[in-house]
């Protein structure tokens, strides 16, 4: 069955002149290609660079800036430009599209993370295509490498969409840069991402954009352990994303995880802040991480941070040190140390179902990035 509900992430240089200006031809490509699969019954959403790339010789800036007030600006100016482009083109097929700005608090704060999550599935219903972008006018820690990569991951996440394609300059992962080395092929499926495939992505994206080859490795990580496969391939191509959308072949394509992680799940995992840590026995981190049980206030040997009623936190294994995962506490820091100082630490903690365990997947993700 072909997919249904994709996310496309389109890059900068995808949508670039060689001299780092907008090109409107590739835009009016996308678009042309969006529409017929439009029509064709998919629900799609657009994650979008360009902003940068649309405004910055509006400013009077000769190319691409490099400081982030320049970067702020032309992005403020671009971005209306970029969205106009995109919606003109689909108008011009009676489709509706939308504007959204994102940053990783909208991801981070629960409350906001559900309004997005329902603002995109109204949208969809409706039979509009999303555009999506980082807040790039207002953020700083948004405009960093890779920032749109990520961003298209945790939105597919999000909207649990049946396909992710993430087109770029390159044609998928390499063994080696096939840049430099003839003798580099290419992996057509991946069913685990491990450390070595995340070696094999080292190395820097093309002058346009902002994002490497590492970074799209991240959104893959965060998007199938979500249960959402990931296709990378080459926007070079006239009809990129119609052939993604139906056959996975000129590419890379990353398997999901059968047991994807559900939305709850998924806040608690790559986005939710922690707000102190607990450490926990022998017995408590077994039953965590082996049993799927609850944490019990029995197994708490000690407590960092001032957290409070409801808040996330860290919990490790007091013994090795070790992270064993994120979860919402039922008491607040006072509470606890109250009880664990007078000895009677009972009841549950942390509830097994307001708990994620950081398996070694994940756990790849924030260390080897």
């Amino acid at each position: 069955m072909k997919a249904k509900r994709i996310v496309f992430k389109v890059g900068t240089s995808s949508l670039t002149n060689p001299d780092g200006s907008l090109s409107r031809a590739k835009v009016r490509s996308i678009t042309h290609q969006l529409a017929v699969l439009h029509e064709a019954g998919h629900e799609l959403i657009l994650v979008s660079s360009g902003a940068i790339a649309a405004g910055f010789g509006a400013l009077g800036f000769k190319k691409r800036p490099a400081k982030i007030a320049d970067k702020q600006a032309s992005a403020a100016v671009g971005q209306g430009l970029l969205l106009e482009e995109y919606t003109a083109n689909l108008l011009l097929k009676k489709i509706v599209s939308a504007q959204i700005l994102l940053t990783q608090d909208d991801f981070a704060d629960k409350r906001r993370y559900q309004n997005a999550h329902q603002a995109l599935s109204v949208l969809l219903n409706r039979g509009a295509i999303p555009i999506i972008n980082e807040n790039d006018t207002v953020s700083i820690e948004e405009l960093k490498v890779g920032d749109n990569d990520t961003l298209s991951a945790q939105v597919a996440a999000m909207v649990q969409a049946d396909l992710l394609v993430l087109l770029t300059d390159v044609d998928g992962v390499y063994t080696a840069n096939p840049a430099v080395n003839p003798e580099a092929e290419r992996l057509h499926v991946i069913e685990n991402i491990t450390p070595n495939i995340i070696e094999m992505a080292g190395g820097a994206g093309s002058n346009n954009g902002t994002g490497g080859m590492l970074t799209k490795i991240k959104a893959a990580t965060i998007a199938t352990e979500s249960g959402v496969p990931v296709y990378i391939c080459s926007s070079l191509k006239e009809d990129a994303l119609l052939e993604a959308a139906n056959q996975q072949e000129d590419g890379s394509y990353f398997i999901a995880q059968k047991k994807g992680l559900k939305t709850q799940k998924q806040w608690l995992a790559f986005y939710a802040r922690s707000q102190g840590a607990i450490y926990v026995d022998r017995g408590a981190a077994a039953a965590l991480s082996e049993n799927g049980k609850s944490l019990l206030l029995s197994g708490v040997v000690e407590i960092e941070g001032h957290f409070s009623y409801h808040d996330i936190v860290t919990v490790y294994d007091k013994e090795t040190g070790e992270s064993l995962g994120k979860g919402r506490v039922q008491f607040g820091y006072s509470a606890v140390k109250d009880m664990l100082q007078s000895q009677k630490a009972r009841g549950v903690l942390i509830h097994r179902d307001d708990w994620i365990s950081i398996t070694p997947e994940i756990q790849l993700l924030f260390t080897e990035f």
